[in-house]
């Protein structure tokens, strides 16, 4: 996967099938969903993949427990089927994870009980594995930190995790094993128009500063919450279609929740469910619903959504961590923001009321919008935006080829270590290790990850930046925010031998990504 390819097919020229704008799970499984079919297709991503909301998820690949709850049947359905779809295709990056339900209450028994029963019935043949009712003492072996006050038992059920930014860098890889071209830092910064129809956009290279036209039969605009800034392009002045809400997520020792067993809360003080997972060897725990009036594509965990967590934190564990049994900034790894794009509705009263369906538009002049969904059900949304698409703008229609496809990487030898996420690419980034001894040298030593990933990120994966390499292609911001700030300069030294960077392109880059990473320290103004 190399960037420069994509530049010189656009340098050529050519008249694009399908144009996709945005890199996220949507932008990513459009453009796949579109080369499978046989259309030419490019996708231009305005910072890197999954830069935005789709890499800072609950890391869960699942039908929506909450969603049931709300009766929406039909939504859960097919995200389980999806489930099933990912786990099949992509087993080197999506696995089952076992859930525990704490109840306090017996009347919240039955309750529960049947709902997950009616969630495994909703599943039926991509089931991972039946619900049951567990004990007072089940629930606290699978659970040991867990508050024990008032406990009166559980329900296990069972969903799937994911690697969120992984699985987005493993969609371009697909997508260019299938003849599509994704290219990142490529903003647009107008769209053309050829007789009162979107024919094209313009573009900015921001490596490059130069700007360039790009013609395509249909353009997508699948850009998460900034859809309204294309739209805008396109008709100005049209009522605003996204409603930002903000999640945040707060990374903590692995100690913390001990086992392989993820929980949840079903219902919070702001009446959503709260989840503590364990992820690669640490617990990630969310999450907010906080509306936000302005849209950055770098947010920061608040304050007040910090100190909710923290709370929920000490009220259901016993937070062993610290002497006080509380959960001080320390404790804190890290902590990750994102806008979900949530699309309007007259009658919602909040944020956390809106549908998370997705929306599929098309304007008078041919744009075609996605927006909303979730990560589960990308695959889904893609097959019916380049429905759509195809017909609106004059393509031959073609029938979708993903449901059983094989993403890049896809082994039936999966591994539980530091190269699971490269499935079959593994022994190639192997290989690599005996072009240099050093290569095999952790970033830092409270880092999963060696030097050779840095270096197979830029040669194979489009990595250009130290964020990129850091929060992307490996996870380290997210793991670690302080270890990632600390294996910094050495992973700047490695990506700038490969991408030849000078002394001051090396500081900016370290300039750059430290002002990033300060938005992952608690405590930190």
């Amino acid at each position: 996967m190399k960037r420069e390819e994509g530049l010189q097919r656009i340098s050529e020229g050519r008249l694009w099938d399908i144009l996709v704008v945005g890199g996220g799970s949507a932008g990513l499984g459009v453009a796949l969903e579109a080369a499978t079919r046989g259309y030419q297709t490019l996708l231009v991503e305005q910072d890197d993949f999954c830069k935005g909301t789709s890499s800072r998820s609950t890391k869960l690949i699942h039908g929506g427990v909450r969603y049931l709850a709300r009766g929406d049947v039909s939504l859960v359905r097919a995200a389980l089927r999806e489930r099933g779809l990912l786990i099949r295709n992509a087993p080197h990056l999506v696995h089952p994870l076992p859930f525990v339900l704490p109840l306090y209450r017996w009347w919240e028994v039955p309750y529960y009980t049947v709902g997950l029963k009616f969630y495994d019935l909703l599943a039926g043949d991509w089931s991972l594995g039946k619900s049951r009712w567990l004990s007072r003492a089940e629930v606290v072996r699978r659970l040991p930190t867990l508050r024990r006050e008032g406990l009166v038992g559980g329900v296990l059920y069972f969903d799937a995790q994911f690697d969120d930014a992984r699985l987005g860098v493993c969609l371009a890889q697909t997508l260019t094993d299938h003849d599509g071209f994704p290219v990142n830092y490529l903003r647009v910064v107008e769209l053309l128009k050829a007789g009162g129809r979107v024919s094209g956009v313009v573009v900015e290279d921001l490596e490059r500063e130069e700007r360039c036209q790009i013609r395509a039969r249909a353009v997508v605009n699948a850009t998460g919450v900034f859809a309204d800034q294309i739209r805008g392009m396109d008709q100005p002045g049209e009522e605003p279609l996204v409603v930002p809400s903000q999640g945040i997520h707060v990374v903590l020792d692995g100690g913390f929740l001990p086992g392989d067993h993820a929980m949840i809360i079903p219902r919070t003080e702001d009446g959503r469910v709260l989840f503590a997972i364990p992820w690669q060897q640490r617990v990630l725990v969310g999450t907010t619903d906080t509306p936000v009036e302005s849209i950055q594509l770098e947010p920061r965990s608040l304050p007040e959504e910090i100190e909710f967590l923290r709370r929920h934190c000490e009220r259901y564990f016993r937070c062993a961590l610290s002497p006080e049994n509380t959960l001080s900034p320390e404790n804190i790894l890290s902590t990750f923001a994102g806008l979900r794009p949530l699309v309007r509705e007259k009658r919602a009263q909040s944020t956390a009321s809106l549908s998370r369906d997705h929306t599929l538009l098309v304007s008078p002049a041919g744009l075609v919008t996605i927006t909303g969904g979730k990560w589960t059900t990308y695959r889904k949304m893609a097959e019916e935006t380049v429905s759509r698409a195809a017909e609106a703008c004059g393509l031959p229609e073609r029938p979708s080829r993903t449901r059983d496809l094989h993403l890049h990487g896809w082994t039936d030898r999966v591994t539980d270590d530091i190269w699971r996420v490269y499935g079959a690419e593994a022994p190639r980034l192997k290989e690599l290790l005996q072009e240099q001894a050093n290569w095999a040298e952790p970033l830092h030593p409270g880092l999963p990850y060696l030097a050779v990933q840095v270096v197979w990120a830029v040669r194979e994966e489009m990595a250009r930046t130290l964020e990129d390499v850091l929060s992307r292609r490996t996870r380290a911001l997210v793991l670690d925010a302080r270890a990632a700030l600390a294996a910094a300069p050495k992973v700047a030294d490695l990506m700038g031998s490969e991408l030849s960077w000078s002394p001051p392109q090396r500081e900016r880059q370290l300039a750059r990504f430290q002002a990033v990473a300060e938005k992952y320290l608690v405590g930190r103004a």
